[in-house]
């Protein structure tokens, strides 16, 4: 038997610089907290919780949920690169909707360094092992690090086959800034103009500037998922459910197509939204916000495209028509997404729920999007495993 699954509370601390922020353990229990507080149930009423970080040891999870209260449940530590946080998300909603538990928690945190990501451990093999070999074949430039070759490789391959200005890329993450403004948990809430990205520092020449990548981040965000029978027996809010969820992880396509957008996730992004338009039998056209996964201003575009929010070669129009922001067709990245509100690892699927759960209850203050009904949310990670999920308002 499958059950309706209702997001009864989400919480989300501030996000910072690394260097700025709590510890891990401090942010993840705030975060917590304020999920427990929102949903009006006490952690005694959790069955069971699934925890997102990357960068960590094993059994963080139980460090940051232990103050709230040492109850014997089982505790889950999920990593999924960048998807980590959707991950636990999708793991929460699996146990409620197949009738395992009626109350859990998700929740996800990073405490991160500076400067670009890299691999913990020298001395074994690298999950990247394919990736990095077809990056270099299709990409070249070993100077650039791996992160800003693969995704600013898919913006430009997106360049090369439809003619894409950086331009484009640039108004991207204007956007970003200019949405981020009224979120007061973003990290960055100064508004830049095209014309400020494109005076960016270059770093690679033509393809990329660096205010077009988002930045390390740290910050803790969690959400409480139970069934509707649950939340209607305790009189928790209603208001939004999970209507579907899909996880892909990679294809073939990945490194058989010789195209860095599909090293980098695409096809995992359409099939993942296909099955959710389906399962929900809905389409693209019917989606008002979406919080999708900008690591990279090059990323959104071509994932406006994977979740068939615009034709194929369609992005740079939809971007020029201001079909991605208020007054358009679909408002992306209400938030000021990972370009601007920052991207710790494990809570990035988290604080989207969170943005999401607001617009469909209409407290977004600022944010909101007028009358909005149906959310999508896309997280992706690398190695890979991408998460789709479709909120609908009661």
């Amino acid at each position: 038997m499958s059950h309706t699954v209702i997001v009864a509370g989400v919480g989300m601390i501030p996000f910072a610089k690394p260097g700025a922020s709590e510890p891990y353990n401090v942010m993840g229990e705030k975060a917590a907290r304020l999920a427990l507080r929102d949903a009006g149930v006490d952690y005694k009423a959790i069955e069971q919780a699934f925890v997102g970080y990357v960068y960590g040891d094993s059994t963080c999870g139980q460090r940051a949920l232990y103050p709230l209260g040492m109850t014997g449940i089982p505790v889950l530590n999920v990593n999924n690169n960048c998807s980590t946080g959707s991950s636990a998300l999708f793991l929460a909603r699996q146990a409620v909707q197949s009738g395992a538990a009626e109350c859990v928690l998700a929740l996800g945190f990073e405490q991160m360094q500076p400067g670009a990501i890299k691999a913990a451990f020298a001395d074994r093999p690298t999950p990247f092992e394919q990736f990095d070999s077809v990056t270099d074949e299709l990409v070249g430039h070993p100077e650039i690090p791996l992160a800003l070759r693969y995704f600013g490789g898919a913006g430009k391959a997106h360049m090369d086959k439809y003619g894409t200005r950086l331009e484009t890329f640039a108004a991207i993450r204007a956007k970003a800034s200019r949405h981020a403004v009224n979120n007061p948990l973003a990290l960055f809430r100064k508004e830049v103009s095209v014309d400020d990205v494109m005076a960016a520092p270059m770093v690679w020449e033509g393809v990329m500037t660096r205010l077009m990548a988002c930045p390390p981040t740290c910050g803790a965000a969690a959400a409480v998922i139970c069934s509707e029978a649950y939340a209607k027996k305790h009189g928790l809010n209603r208001q939004v459910r999970i209507a579907a969820q899909a996880m892909t992880t990679d294809f073939p396509s990945t490194f058989e197509s010789h195209d860095m957008m599909r090293v980098v996730g695409y096809d995992m992004a359409r099939e993942a939204s296909r099955k959710v338009y389906e399962s929900a039998g809905i389409g693209p056209k019917d989606v008002d916000v979406v919080e999708l996964h900008d690591c990279f201003a090059q990323n959104e575009l071509i994932t406006y495209e994977g979740l068939g929010l615009c034709p194929e070669g369609g992005a740079e129009k939809f971007v020029r028509d201001g079909d991605n922001t208020y007054g358009g067709k679909v408002v992306t990245n209400p938030s000021g997404g990972l370009l601007s509100k920052g991207h710790p690892l494990g809570a990035t699927g988290l604080a989207q729920c969170y943005e999401l759960t607001h617009q469909l209850r209409g407290t977004a203050e600022q944010r909101q999007v007028k009358g909005a009904r149906t959310a999508l949310q896309h997280n992706l990670g690398l190695g890979g495993a991408c998460v789709v999920t479709l909120y609908q308002a009661a």
